[in-house]
């Protein structure tokens, strides 16, 4: 059997106008101090993909146009709504106050594994994805309302932060269109 790949035309993106009226799921990623802008423009990607509410940009984080991240973004810094943030703690702060559910994509002693989180009915839920060596502060895992965690079986103990965000937010993407 033979699969063909289908044309650009077959796959019928939206145009960038058409996505701006679409319905964004209830999800937004925080990226709080990534190194590499190619990480930030590969997470861009991602938000476009699964029409994703907000990326916050907080603390090193760099902030578009950066060259490196319009380079793996591919044009997404143009359709995501985005903002940057110095301080990460205080933006948790304020997503909370406002009815947000702030989950660390980190493994902790209490942390949900992914396969088993529930997602939050009619509420929205921030992912904050942490530095590439340090993972989630511990002051931003504190501020938060938990932890999610990706299974892994081999052995090292993470993933490239764009790959973790990408599995994550593909699972919470087929959870919030069930809900």
């Amino acid at each position: 059997m033979t699969h063909r790949k289908k044309s650009m035309a077959e796959l019928q993106r939206l145009t960038p106008t058409e996505y701006a009226g679409t319905e964004k799921i209830t999800v937004s990623i925080l990226l709080d101090d990534i190194r590499s802008a190619n990480n930030v423009g590969s997470i861009f990607r991602t938000a476009d993909c699964f029409a994703l509410k907000h990326v916050y940009l907080c603390g090193i984080t760099a902030t578009p146009p950066h060259r490196d991240i319009l380079k793996t973004a591919l044009g997404a810094t143009e359709t995501v709504s985005w903002s940057h943030h110095e301080d990460s703690v205080s933006l948790v702060q304020a997503l909370r106050g406002d009815g947000a559910q702030v989950q660390c994509l980190e493994q902790t002693e209490q942390s949900v594994r992914l396969r088993d989180f529930v997602a939050p009915a009619n509420q929205h839920l921030v992912l904050v994805v942490g530095n590439e060596v340090n993972g989630v502060s511990q002051s931003l895992i504190d501020a938060a309302d938990g932890t999610i965690e990706i299974e892994q079986f081999g052995t090292k103990h993470s993933l490239n932060v764009a790959v973790a965000t990408g599995i994550t937010v593909h699972q919470l993407s087929v959870l919030y269109r069930q809900v």
